[in-house]
Order: structure tokens, then sequence, then C-alpha cells
């Protein structure tokens, strides 16, 4: 059983990936019914700036792509109001939309531009939102995401998480030529950066709390290391590279400390912790099954993991102070890996094995403890939360192919990122 598990446990960490700088495109495969309606009218701009970008374009397609709202289409507009006064909201509001927004951009000096803009209840007639942001030129992309999201958070009560970033895997190329690439985008897929290039396996990429490093592994050398990488800068530090097995690093919520997956001598995986800034190792789990997977609890004080303890892989908690015991919190099914715990810690990702496929579900933390499966792929794994807690994004197969996809937390709102080229792989959502 402990072979089987181990061999199940890397195909998890190695699963195959895709292109940095392929196109994305990406589908909704499933909406929410009551989706909120919106227009968002395309913005009053001088000739210069409105063939810059079009900043209400990706306001509208962000929310569209979010599942939690139906935009309208342009052509079906009756007006192109660009501020409240205009808005006859009676003929609006017989078009069924729910709420408006509307803008402007202007040029403010060199390569620079000022957006204006509106968010209005078109059944009240009230203005929920005005704000300007300042741009340059390279900046529009990013400043139509916090359009988004000022917009979904006042709609919704949510805090919006278009202007994050996710981090993920590509590899290219077939044996024995193959490419590895760490990539880092805009949520959505855009703005893809190579943050490192190998041609042997690169492997989960975790996030660091402040959004600046990222820790993964890698087989350069021919064995399992972990190292940090800061984004800014390139620099990368060596922090693990033991004989054995080197994986699965995972922050500590102050950012001091890596929670790790060493093998012992005689081959058996277990649960470690590792001071950044002393170097101090302590060992966590001490059990002959594999213990692996490891993530923080909030507090910091306990880390949440996977392992085959009872004969096939569950859902663990352990306190991470000397003598804590592990709890087992995950009895559905004989199989249940991989946690990934939400922001607010009210739910516990994992996959699970259903049907003989293996899907995404949650486990409630906070009340019975109920499992909600969320996905329906052959394939679904490697989940992790956006910051804000509302969907999580997973890797998945495609006709064949490896994808991005992801799912709203209430498994109501289901979407596929996919690229022109290879394949895509080991996703994790950064912090805001």
């Amino acid at each position: 059983m402990h072979k089987q598990f181990s061999r199940l446990a890397i195909l998890s960490l190695t699963f195959a990936c895709a292109m940095a700088h392929a196109e994305f495109v990406v589908e909704v495969t499933k909406g929410q019914t009551e989706a909120v309606p919106i227009a968002v009218v395309p913005f009053a701009s001088a000739e210069l700036a409105a063939a810059s970008f079009d900043v209400a374009q990706l306001v509208s397609d962000d929310l569209a792509r979010s599942g939690r709202f139906r935009t309208m289409d342009r052509k079906d507009m009756i007006d192109k109001p660009h501020s409240g006064a205009s808005i006859g909201f009676d003929d609006w509001r017989r078009l069924n939309n729910d709420y408006m927004v509307v803008g402007s951009m202007t040029p403010d000096g060199a390569d620079r531009f000022n957006i204006t803009y509106e968010l209005y209840n078109v059944l009240t007639k009230q203005r929920l939102l005005g704000f300007q942001i300042s741009s340059n030129r390279p900046g529009l992309r990013s400043a139509s995401h916090q359009i988004a999201d000022a917009v979904f958070e006042k709609i919704l009560g949510i805090r919006g998480a278009f202007s994050t970033r996710i981090a993920y895997v590509s590899v290219l190329g077939h044996l024995p030529d193959k490419t590895f690439q760490l990539i880092v985008a805009d949520a959505d897929g855009e703005n893809p950066r190579v943050v490192m290039q190998s041609h042997e396996p690169l492997m989960s990429p975790a996030w660091s709390p402040d959004g600046s490093s990222l820790a993964y592994v890698s087989f350069e050398a021919r064995l399992p290391s972990v190292y940090v990488q800061t984004l800014k800068t390139g620099d990368r530090r060596l922090v693990s590279a033991q004989a054995g097995v080197n994986q699965a690093p995972a922050w500590s919520p102050d950012g001091r400390k890596l929670a790790l997956v060493l093998s012992t001598r005689d081959g058996n995986l277990d649960i470690y912790v590792k001071d950044l800034t002393t170097e101090q190792l302590s060992r966590i789990t001490t059990d002959p099954g594999i213990d692996t997977e490891p993530v923080w609890s909030k507090d910091g004080q306990s880390i949440y993991f996977t392992s085959d303890r009872a004969g096939g892989p569950q859902i663990y908690k352990v306190g991470i102070g000397a003598g804590d015991k592990p709890r087992r919190l995950t009895f559905q099914g004989s199989y249940s890996a991989r946690p990934r715990l939400s922001p607010d810690e009210s739910q516990l990702a994992f996959v699970i094995q259903e049907d003989g496929a293996y899907r995404i579900a949650t486990l409630d933390l906070r009340g019975r403890g109920d499992v909600q499966v969320l996905t329906k792929g052959h394939f679904d794994v490697s989940p992790s939360y956006a910051p804000n807690g509302a969907v999580l994004i997973y890797a998945s197969r495609d006709k064949g192919r490896g994808v991005l996809a992801l799912v709203s937390a209430d498994g109501r709102v289901q979407q596929r990122l996919v690229s022109s080229e290879g394949e895509l792989q080991e996703p994790a959502w950064a912090p805001f």
C-alpha cells in the first residue's frame, strides 16, 4: 500500500504542463444560474487613448469569467452613456440589467491616462461607486483588473481577486528533450513570465505570505532539492538538498519557516519544519507510514498533511509542539490527499477518489465535517484557493491535454484555462 501511495504522490507532483508565451483562453464551462446581469458600457476616450487599450472590455471579461455575472453584449446596447447623468435607467432596466458601469479614459501627459468610472444600481438609480485611476500605458491591464475587483466586491460583498497572480509549471517538448518552466502570470493567465527554466523537472511552487518569493522543488542536480527564489531580483537560495527526498515546501504564515517532506535513512517520508533564519530543522511526524503534502494552519501552530498510516491516504492535522498527536480528518472513501486550506480556514480542499476518478472536494471545518465534491473530471488534482476564498484553481485534463481549471468554492461555477501549446500543471494562487 505504501509503495502504491508513493507512486500516486509522485504522479501528483510531476503531472505535465504548458508554454510560457502561449495564448490562453478562459472558458466558462458551468455558470451560476442566478448570475447578476450587468452592462459595462465602452468608456468614452480620446482617439489616442482609445487606441491604447479597451479598459471596459477587460472589466466586462473579468466579471463574465467569474461566472457570477452575466454581462451584456455591446451589440445589444441601446446607448453608450459615459456618466450617470446621461443614463436612461428605465430603458436599461427593460433590458434586464441590474447594474451598469460607465466611464471615460483621457490622456494625462506623455503615455499616461486618467480613468474615471462609476457603478450604478439600475433598479434604484443609485450611484454605488465613483473613482478615478491614473495609469501609464503598461499599467492599463492592471487598472482594468482593479476596477473589476471594486465592482465585484461592491455588488457581491467578496473581495475581488482579478488583480492577483498565479504560478504554475510548464512542460514543452517530449522525452528525451523536455523543457520545464516555472511561470508567474496574471490570474487570467495573461502576462506570463518565466521564473525558472530547466531540462529537469520543476514542481510544487508555493508562494511566500507576502507574495515576494516562491519556494519550489527542482531536479536540476538530478535529485530533488528545495529552493526559494525572490521574484523581483531572481536571486535563489538552496533551502534543502538532503540525501533522499526533499519535496512539498509550504510557508508558515509569518514567512519565517518552511514545512518540508524529507526522507529518513530507511526511505520513509515525514514532515519537518525548517527555520529559514537559524537553519534549525524540527521533525513533526514520526510514523512509519508516508506523511507528505503539508499545509499550515492560519495561526502557525498546526499542520494539515496527507498520510497513509491507516492503510490508505487520508488527511490529518497535527500541532507542531512536542508530543502533539495527529488527528484524522477525512473518512469518506479510500483516497483523500493534497490538502489546501481556505483563507478563512472554514474549508479544506483536497483530492478525493470517486468512481475511479480523482476530483476536487472540500471538507467543512466549522460545521459537521461535511464533504462536498466540486468537480467531475477524471484527473483533477493540485487545488489552490484564490486569496478571497471564492474560487479554487487546479490541474485537470481536457481532450488528453493538461489544462488549468477553476471551480467556485460552492461548486456552482466552473472554468477552464487552456493554453494554445503544451500542458499546464501545479497551479498555486498568490496572496493579495
